[in-house]
């Protein structure tokens, strides 16, 4: 299987990969655990959504799309009592930590074109899961409100990073990115 292809083949299964859950801890991950996996996940599609969008020379910034999502995610938390803007900027921190990922992979295939997908799920796909996952996030962060804005939550947010970096093994991008994606989960 040539490299490209093999590619392919990885991005497809990783949106697969995403339909499941991570393998069960012997230690408790903390209480932030479930939000920061889903958060781990929706990084996840980047991959496939940067070779959708390599494929078909789609922008890697989707302004449309991006109001699209924080509309949605303030309207969820809204119904779930949460402070809209406080999930306004954990959404935007998400969204640019996946844009970052992307624009990563296209580095990446620039300076090896041979290395450069040659499938992709379609959009349509990627956005249902990045959908599911959103409302997985707003629920997480309605069950989870007395922990993210605790003296606490830092030493519980670290906890439940580390848990998801080492169950989805994640390399330095993402950790990178789900550093960002997280970083105002704490709130005051």
């Amino acid at each position: 299987m040539t490299t490209a292809l093999a590619r392919g083949a990885a991005a497809m299964m990783a949106m697969a990969a995403l339909a499941t859950a991570a393998p069960a801890l012997a230690d408790s991950p903390g209480p932030l655990y479930e939000l920061v996996d889903a958060s781990a996940q929706r990084l996840q599609t980047a991959d496939a959504v940067a070779a959708n969008k390599w494929l078909t020379g789609g922008p890697i910034t989707d302004p449309a799309r991006a109001q699209q999502v924080l509309a949605a995610v303030s309207k969820d938390a809204e119904s779930h009592g949460v402070a809209t803007d406080y999930v306004t900027t954990i959404f935007t921190n998400q969204i640019n930590a996946t844009e970052a990922i992307e624009y990563a992979r296209f580095a990446g295939w620039k300076f090896d074109p041979a290395g450069a997908p040659t499938t992709a799920p379609d959009l349509a796909s990627s956005r249902s899961v990045i959908d599911t996952l959103n409302r997985q996030m707003v629920a997480q962060i309605d069950v989870q409100g007395p922990v993210l804005h605790s003296p606490g939550c830092g030493v519980a947010l670290d906890t439940a990073k580390n848990a998801v970096v080492a169950q989805r093994q994640f390399d330095d991008l993402y950790r990178t990115a789900l550093d960002a994606a997280t970083r105002s989960y704490c709130g005051s």
